[in-house]
């Protein structure tokens, strides 16, 4: 059993580093348009603190964290250039040699979407609600 979580634990480190460089190839200037749309989706979606489905909810919660983000990650990485690839993952293996990047206004700025989006959905229930009543 020890040998099987010590391959997990190396496959998440992967995933890490992987979601990163995908983050840096993004970047990249040599990254197509339609790539960088993909790679910013499912970037946001790893680093957001907000899950699809919820974890509470039994299987079905790390559905995504398991399968969901590590397919967008490995499409995503399909559709960037060798060149942009190559140069991001080198840069986010020498940063993450040393301590761990903080992308604080990246991480306000997801957080922002989910609440900006959860304010959509309440108004638009309450609306719902409103139509129902009154019909």
């Amino acid at each position: 059993m020890s040998v099987w979580l010590e391959k997990l634990k190396t496959k998440a480190n992967q995933l890490k580093g992987e979601t990163y460089a995908l983050y840096l190839a993004y970047r990249h200037p040599a990254t197509p348009r339609y790539a960088k749309i993909f790679a910013g989706l499912v970037v946001g979606y790893a680093f957001s603190p907000l899950d699809l489905i919820p974890d509470f909810i039994p299987v079905l919660g790390y559905l995504d964290d398991l399968i969901l983000v590590p397919l967008g990650i490995t499409l995503a990485l399909k559709m960037i250039p060798e060149e942009a690839l190559n140069a991001a993952k080198q840069q986010a293996l020498q940063e993450l040699e040393g301590e761990k990047p903080k992308r604080w206004i990246a991480g306000a700025i997801i957080i922002l979407i989910w609440i900006v989006l959860a304010i959509i959905m309440v108004f638009w229930s309450i609306g719902w609600i409103r139509e129902f009543k009154g019909s």
